[in-house]
């Protein structure tokens, strides 16, 4: 570069930079095997070859990286002929999704499974408009973080040093569904499907990860399901330790007291895990 002011010439370089060692990508040499070792277990599940054959377009699908995975691009990405082909295949084929769901958690297990292992309760809310879809009202949603138009999942997920995933969840049906049976039958929801609250579909969801042989170290959840002291007795008599957040009102019993005390007295808490929140712990 000409430098006019001071009559001489610079050159400029690039700044150099210190070597480092590439990072190593997943290894993904052996996904088509996985892929299909996963499938296969799932089988037994459906009577027909074209089930069968419908399930693994539909997981690949899944786990494209498409934009949005609605029914319309679900179906272009498996490469099915019409959208209602895959409509029929998740509404109304004969397949029963509960036995597949079984499925799930004994695979996360073989994978995942590690003695730093959670289970993590958790909701989500999907953001819908109109009023046909099952359990949609206006309720409070923590992904939108005020009161809108949805619907609300409840979860149970795995976690553990060697990663985390899903392993079962419950759609939550508000009163306003659940009283209205008509309602209900023009979504698809069974007459024998009653009213539960969030901490008792989170119950019932334990009770089906023990039923599956899925243990862990802990369960963790947020004050929705920490302030609910029958899911804490239900976890205390099942042995289960526990990390849940509660109120800062809320009465806890204290090793080494009498009486129970409202949870700001528990200091220990608050300096441990330094938030705002107290939590209720339990080692059994």
């Amino acid at each position: 570069m000409n430098d006019c002011q001071h009559g001489h010439t610079a050159t400029l370089s690039a700044p150099t930079h210190p070597q480092t060692e590439p990072v190593a990508g997943p290894d993904v040499s052996d996904w088509g095997r996985r892929f299909e070792d996963l499938a296969s277990r799932l089988d037994r599940r459906f009577r027909r070859r074209e089930q069968r054959a419908r399930v693994r377009e539909y997981l690949q699908a899944l786990l494209s990286p498409l934009d949005r995975k609605n029914g319309w691009q679900i179906a272009e990405a498996a490469g099915v002929v019409s959208l209602d082909q895959m409509q029929r295949f998740v509404r109304t084929a004969p397949w029963d999704e509960h036995a597949v769901q079984d499925n799930l958690p004994q695979y996360v297990i073989e994978h995942l499974a590690d003695l730093s292992d959670v289970l993590v309760l958790d909701e989500t809310g999907f953001l819908t408009r109109g009023e046909r879809s099952a359990g949609v009202q206006r309720q409070y949603s923590g992904t939108a973080g005020r009161i809108k138009n949805c619907q609300i999942g409840v979860f149970l997920a795995y976690a553990s040093a060697k990663g985390s995933a899903l392993i079962d969840g419950e759609l939550y049906l508000p009163k306003s569904w659940t009283d209205d049976r008509e309602r209900c039958r023009q979504a698809g929801i069974s007459d024998d499907v009653a009213f539960a609250t969030k901490p008792e579909l989170a119950r019932q969801m334990l009770e089906r990860a023990r039923s599956a042989r899925v243990t862990a170290n802990w369960v963790t959840a947020d004050e929705v399901y920490g302030g609910n002291p029958v899911l804490r007795n239900w976890l205390r008599s099942h042995g289960q330790s526990y990390v849940m957040a509660v109120a800062q009102t809320e009465a806890v019993q204290v090793a080494g007291l009498r009486d129970p005390k409202p949870v700001p007295a528990w200091d220990l808490i608050g300096c441990l895990y330094g938030v705002l929140e107290s939590f209720e712990c339990r080692c059994w």
